[in-house]
């Protein structure tokens, strides 16, 4: 099929959640992907954080592939070395005690919404629900992550959306305590707001929830779902700051392409989650846990971290030598870049144009490619990045 088939059939048979680049993608290898076309394209998304070791990567395949050959499906009513593996592997890299594993971002946001409120419940009764979030956070698309996505744009449409969260100002200390009262279970934050503006918190203010939650017995929880699988340049961006937080969650990059995610307990809420609690049918699936297990293998280690923080510095010099570039933020391998010319849509949709992949988030452009991304494929893209920032 031509990419205009392939257009029409989206048109006529998908309904219409998207606002799709005009490209249609059938093959990649590394950091380069190839349409429908046969155009070639340098990728800066790798599928919004997804593909963390690019596309079709050897090892990678060879791990999904055997697995997918072997045993696909089982159900979570047995037994499984491949879940127990990518748990025991998570837990190790994070000294934190238990894991879920499930499908998505959302639903690793949906346990960790579970664990909080029956955390409380089990310990103090009725009427200690209610969850603290950032304003301009994400938390994922369903009815729940929604109201604890703290942009008013999200709550819209759905009603009525699930009570118990409240928001307040990232990096406002004052604002966070103000809304600190005895009905408050647990606070969930990312690190780096991604949907939000590739936006980082202060150490303050993260040491400074870290503090009050560990005073008052509220849960710490870290939305890691963008930030983590050594994205900004450590395993999760958390262990940058010096915390210990109860919950973490996790999934994007942790499958390397394939949907899986993770929540993951520290020690105080290891043993919230009982039989019955919660549960899913496809998560922890063989397929998507020997996907994780290799990225997980290959990630973590001293060397890759390095070349991650590496690759990011090497990227954020490039860019502030060019033209329209106003502000970089971010950490690691998660950037982004406010144009002077408030113009990224336009800038993201030329980049496609001349055959750049990237990505956009509030009114700047973001930048997420593969980890293993290499130098060459970096300089590539930015070659592309600068020419349609110079127009």
């Amino acid at each position: 099929m031509n990419f205009e088939e392939i257009k029409n059939d989206e048109q006529q048979y998908m309904m219409h959640t998207y606002g799709r680049f005009n490209t249609a993608l059938v093959k990649g290898k590394g950091a380069s992907a190839v349409d429908s076309e046969g155009k070639e394209y340098i990728d800066f998304t790798s599928g919004i954080g997804v593909n963390s070791l690019g596309y079709c990567d050897e090892g990678w395949v060879k791990a999904v592939s055997s697995q997918a050959a072997t045993l696909q499906h089982i159900s979570n009513l047995y037994y499984s070395p491949l879940q127990t593996e990518v748990s025991k592997k998570l837990c190790k890299l994070t000294g934190m005690e238990k894991v879920f594993l499930c499908n998505s971002g959302a639903e690793a946001n949906e346990c960790a919404i579970k664990i909080a409120r029956k955390y409380s419940f089990d310990k103090y009764g009725e009427g200690r629900q209610k969850i603290i979030t950032l304003i301009n956070s994400f938390h994922g698309r369903t009815v729940t992550t929604l109201a604890a996505t703290g942009q008013d744009v999200f709550h819209n449409f759905f009603f009525p959306f699930t009570e118990g969260f409240d928001y307040v100002t990232a990096n406002d200390t004052d604002d966070l305590k103000a809304h600190i009262s005895d009905d408050v279970c647990a606070v969930f934050i990312e690190l780096v707001q991604g949907e939000g503006g590739v936006m980082p918190l202060s150490e303050d203010f993260v040491r400074t929830a870290a503090d009050i939650c560990k005073e008052k017995d509220i849960l710490l929880m870290i939305d890691e779902v963008q930030t983590g699988i050594s994205r900004t340049g450590t395993f999760f961006c958390y262990q940058q700051y010096g915390i210990e937080p109860d919950v973490v969650t996790s999934a994007k990059g942790l499958g390397g392409g394939l949907p899986i995610g993770a929540c993951i307990s520290g020690k105080k809420t290891a043993g919230v989650m009982t039989a019955g609690t919660h549960g899913t049918t496809f998560g922890g699936n063989p397929i998507a846990c020997a996907g994780a297990n290799e990225v997980l293998s290959r990630v973590s280690t001293k060397e890759f971290l390095d070349e991650v923080r590496a690759k990011g510095d090497y990227i954020r010099e490039k860019l502030s030598a060019m033209p329209n570039v106003k502000e970089i933020r971010g950490k690691g391998l998660m950037i982004g870049i406010v144009t002077e010319k408030d113009n990224a849509k336009d800038v993201a949709g030329r980049c496609v144009e001349n055959g750049l992949l990237i990505l956009t988030a509030k009114n700047l452009l973001r930048l997420l490619p593969p980890l293993t991304i290499s130098y060459e494929e970096i300089d590539k893209g930015l070659s592309i990045l600068k020419s349609v920032m110079e127009v």
